[in-house]
């Protein structure tokens, strides 16, 4: 079906609200429920030292661990936010197109993969850390980061003080930027979509 020039504004703005809101309120299950425990503490480790797939330092581990694959901090982190992120794009993937079809329309493949390639790339960058640090440091947002940590008891009882994680600015900081380049990616997903006026 061919769209009058009138239709299109309209069609554009509810292909956009609705990618927002499925980009948004998937973001949570995606990044809480779906992503693997093991990838979640482990996607921001870096370093040269060695350490088993579960992020124990390679004689400081308890009991026999004879066999364990063992590999830097650097590349367990790397390889922890590739298989989050892997997740989390197949899950944004099968609800867009889940709940876009449902509704009878269909986002064309280009357009969804576009959209789904930038929250993939900024997803790895923002999670692995580093990054999140230095922009939030640039924004001013240090002493937020600072302030607002998160005590962790370990199953020793011993407490430790943790920048990251739940209940941290760094993690609040992390879910609010996601969801903002979210909205960017609907845009770009829903121009895509859309740029051609002749369309079903």
């Amino acid at each position: 079906m061919k769209l009058s020039p009138q239709t299109i504004p309209v069609e554009r703005l509810a292909l956009l609200g609705t990618l927002v809101a499925i980009f948004g309120e998937l973001h949570p299950a995606l990044d809480q429920w779906v992503q693997n425990s093991k990838d979640a503490s482990c996607k921001g480790l870096y370093g040269d030292h060695v350490v088993y797939q579960d992020g124990t330092p390679v004689g400081q581990e308890t009991g026999d661990r004879t066999g364990w694959p063992t590999m830097t901090a650097s590349e367990l982190g790397h390889r922890s936010v590739v298989r989050h992120v892997a997740s989390y794009t197949a899950g944004q993937l099968v609800g867009t197109i889940a709940a876009t079809r449902a509704l009878g329309y269909r986002v064309p493949g280009r357009a969804l993969l576009a959209g789904a390639a930038i929250n993939a790339v900024t997803h790895a960058v923002i999670d692995r850390r580093k990054p999140l640090l230095w922009l939030a440091g640039k924004a001013g947002k240090r002493g937020y980061i600072d302030h607002c940590t998160a005590v962790r008891m370990d199953k020793d009882g011993a407490l430790s003080a943790e920048l990251s994680g739940p209940g941290t600015a760094l993690m609040e900081l992390d879910q609010a930027l996601h969801r903002a380049i979210g909205v960017g990616a609907a845009v770009v997903t829903t121009w895509l979509a859309t740029r051609q006026c002749g369309r079903v």
